[in-house]
């Protein structure tokens, strides 16, 4: 375990976040951005955006990135130097060496983002995983999950995420991506995914899928791309019909996906974050329906699904846990 704050990172196609977070999971300084989203913008220019965040949140944080600091930490006049940087992405991408792809930021194609932190801040370990699975490790840690050996931790925003702890301990797989739950197939003949498959748990309950599927059913057309996820939720909280069939369909997908997931892993919790999961019972209520009607087992009925407690910090809490926990979290 660490004795000093460690800077972590933050990569979805929604936002950029970062903090300073203290060994015992305490964020000490905070910021976040709107992830860059410009027509031409390449690579760089999102890469400049991180790191002018990077650089307000050590400035707020009062920590120095000198290099070469020890887990112990030292104290200089500027403020404590960091132990290292952990960083949440979204995938796919290379693991552990941190060449990433992620699906909702085109800007980045196999973008070297471990070896670049690591040329911003020498000497220093990096740590970077999928951002679901930081969300994950953080509930895991310090939310939901505590004091549960067996827990699905899953994002629900852009895309549809997952991590897997069992035993107590990070899987990660033979490439990194165990619990990649989004991708789990919940309706065969549904709509085509961004992966290339069809009918994957992404497709329907991503808020972007979930806004275009109800446009196709005549909700908010006059206003195409511009109606969000949020918009929608926000809708079936005044009763429109199609939101509400919106959230019902993705909450019914949710709980299909979560009853293979707990029949396959013997899960005990099941933490849900991210901007959709904020739609509370809109989405809850039907992805308990589901659940109970698949999950039959008796070992798979004791399972419980829960939001994330941490809220949009798991994913920061997580990634800093690859360093500050790094002998359950970090195993490469």
């Amino acid at each position: 375990m660490t004795r000093a704050p460690v800077l972590a990172i933050d990569i979805g196609g929604t936002k950029l976040a970062a903090a300073v977070v203290e060994p015992d999971g305490r964020i000490a300084a905070y910021d976040r951005i709107a992830t860059p989203a410009r027509p031409g913008q390449d690579a760089e220019d999102l890469w400049r955006a991180l790191e002018s965040l990077l650089d307000r949140v050590t400035e707020q944080g009062r920590v120095t990135a000198q290099g070469g600091v020890t887990e112990q930490g030292r104290v200089t006049e500027q403020g404590s130097e960091i132990a290292g940087v952990g960083v949440g992405c979204g995938g796919p991408m290379t693991w552990p060496a941190a060449e990433v792809s992620p699906l909702n930021i085109p800007a980045w194609r196999g973008f070297p983002l471990r070896d670049r932190l690591r040329e911003r801040y020498p000497g220093l370990p990096v740590r970077v995983h999928n951002d679901a699975v930081c969300v994950a490790i953080g509930e895991h840690w310090q939310g939901a999950g505590q004091g549960r050996d067996n827990v699905l931790g899953m994002v629900v925003s852009t895309g549809v995420g997952g991590g897997l702890v069992l035993g107590g301990r990070l899987v990660d797989g033979a490439s990194g991506n165990a619990g990649h739950i989004g991708h789990v197939i919940v309706e065969p003949q549904g709509p085509p995914c961004e992966c290339g498959g069809r009918g994957c748990l992404e497709a329907i309950a991503r808020g972007p899928g979930l806004a275009a599927w109800a446009r196709a059913q005549g909700w908010r057309q006059d206003q195409g791309g511009d109606a969000t996820g949020a918009d929608l939720a926000e809708d079936a909280r005044q009763g429109h019909p199609v939101a509400t069939a919106a959230m019902r369909r993705a909450g019914r997908a949710l709980g299909i996906a979560i009853a293979s997931a707990t029949h396959l892993c013997d899960l005990e919790i099941v933490a849900i974050g991210g901007g959709v999961s904020q739609a509370g019972a809109l989405l809850f209520d039907p992805l308990e329906e589901a659940l109970r009607a698949h999950a039959r087992m008796e070992f798979a009925r004791r399972v419980q699904v829960v939001p994330a407690t941490l809220g949009q910090t798991s994913g920061l809490i997580g990634a800093a846990a690859l360093l500050h926990e790094g002998n359950r979290y970090w195993n490469p």
